[in-house]
C-alpha cells in the first residue's frame, strides 16, 4: 500500500502509535539513563546492559511513590532498603 492511497485517519493513528512507544520507553532510557552517553560496545554488552535498563525501568515505575523516575534513582542510591522493598513489591 503506497502512502498516497492511505486513510488520514489510520496514518494518523499509526503515526500517533508510533510516537507513543518512543515517548513511553525509548525517550525514558534517553532523559533517566542517558542511553545515548552509553560507550558500551563489544560482543553482548549492549544487549546486556539495555535488559538490565529496561528491568530497573519497570521496576521504579512499580516502586511505591509519586516520586519521578529520576527521583526514584536518588532515593535508591541514598537509601539501602529501597532497592529491596521495590524488588519485593514486583
Amino acid at each position: 500500500m503506497r502512502i498516497g492511497t492511505l486513510d488520514p485517519e489510520k496514518l494518523g493513528a499509526a503515526i500517533r502509535a508510533h510516537w507513543g512507544v518512543e515517548n513511553g520507553l525509548h525517550r525514558v532510557l534517553y532523559v533517566n539513563f542517558r542511553d545515548d552517553d552509553c560507550r558500551i560496545r563489544k560482543k553482548n554488552a549492549p544487549t546486556n546492559f539495555t535488559i538490565i535498563k529496561r528491568a530497573t525501568l519497570n521496576a521504579l515505575r512499580k516502586a511505591p511513590g509519586k516520586d519521578s523516575l529520576k527521583s526514584k534513582r536518588l532515593i535508591a542510591a541514598w537509601d539501602e532498603e529501597f532497592p529491596a522493598k521495590t524488588l519485593r513489591n514486583l
